[in-house]
């Protein structure tokens, strides 16, 4: 069985690792760069409390589950590909700036809450001025640049072909399916797009409504100081250390697939953080970036087969490609296999045309 996916995402190489550990020959096509999209551009937080817990209990569950699976994906994407990607669990912190915000946080079932001083013996560069914070010790990172190097390792040894700058234009049906490019075309017994905020852009059946949603990043160095312990979330920011860079995101702008910088939202990122932690005033911002989020008109994920048989979708992820990624490759690898996948159920993307 030949499955072509269109997409060199965390999503479109999980997928692709999985199924070539199963014995079915794959290939990957991607517009670009592989895991130079949003995989590239995101922070790497496996934050299930943070992101899902006031969403719906189907993603909600969804983030669970995945986050479970992540300790022993992140032990076979390093065995498999010899390289470390820098999964670790310890914990993060949703701040509260005011004391309404504490109580709303409070009504949490999950929550371990702590007054300003608790907060601030975890974190000393944050602000007296906070209420308190939350605590979920189980939420984790990863390094998702790092992470993207593996995965592509993993696949080129699983026997995986990638083929890079080459854009599935146009998906058709004959006796096989179809995927065209610039240059030609394949046949395939299933596809699978995992093209993240371009799926719009390929002419395919039941292409199904997603759109780009775009968000900007900035890296801060600090000058000789000590960096913030854990990820901490709050004042509509998050911040995250890593290797001596503290990331801080990110921005949500409808933008379609612009992925212009702009100084407003470095500026915005920037004052939002030093709210948070006065003294990164005086840090330097190192760097500043932007990705696509893929996102569906009810902000859950598109998981599933369409209604043209052996004709996949594996993208919406939102804010939460990182997080969902083990989950995703789980799923949809069993479905693309024949086998039962009930846990995406809920994020077919034939719920659009009965809707409509």
């Amino acid at each position: 069985m030949k499955t072509i996916i269109i997409g060199a995402g965390v999503a479109g190489l999980s997928i692709g690792w999985k199924l070539a550990q199963a014995g079915v020959e794959v290939q990957i096509f991607e517009r670009a760069e592989p895991a130079r999209g949003a995989t590239w551009a995101a922070a790497g937080m496996i934050a299930p409390t943070m992101e899902t817990e006031s969403g719906p209990q189907s993603e909600s569950e969804f983030a669970r589950w995945s986050a479970a699976l992540w300790p022993d994906f992140a032990a076979d994407i390093e065995k498999q590909s010899g390289r470390k990607i820098g999964y670790q669990r310890d914990g993060a912190l949703l701040v509260a700036m005011t004391q309404g915000e504490m109580d709303a946080f409070s009504r949490r079932n999950s929550a371990t809450m702590l007054n300003g001083n608790e907060v601030r013996a975890r974190e000393p560069l944050l602000t007296d001025t906070i209420a308190g914070a939350m605590w979920d010790s189980e939420e984790a990172r990863v390094d998702n640049r790092a992470l993207g190097r593996a995965l592509i390792a993993a696949c080129l040894r699983a026997g995986v072909t990638i083929s890079p700058l080459e854009t599935v234009v146009k998906i058709e049906v004959a006796q096989q399916l179809v995927a065209y490019t610039p240059f030609t075309w394949h046949f395939a017994d299933k596809i699978v797009v995992a093209a993240g905020a371009w799926t719009g852009e390929i002419a395919m059946p039941n292409v199904p409504p997603t759109r780009g949603v775009k968000g900007e990043m900035i890296a801060l160095t600090p000058p000789g100081a000590a960096m913030p312990n854990h990820v901490v979330w709050g004042n509509d920011v998050y911040l995250v250390p890593r290797r001596g860079r503290l990331l801080i995101g990110a921005t949500m702008e409808e933008a379609g697939l612009n992925t212009t910088l702009t100084d407003a939202a470095e500026n915005w990122l920037w004052d939002r953080a030093i709210a948070l932690m006065p003294s990164l005033a005086s840090w330097k911002v190192e760097d500043h970036w932007a990705g696509l989020r893929p996102a569906a008109p009810d902000g859950l994920p598109i998981l599933g087969e369409t209604a043209t048989p052996n004709l996949y979708i594996a993208t919406g992820q939102f804010r939460n490609g990182i997080l969902f990624a083990p989950a995703v490759a789980e799923a949809m690898s069993r479905l693309i296999l024949g086998k039962d996948a009930p846990e995406i159920r809920a994020f077919s993307p034939q719920r659009f045309a009965a809707a409509s």
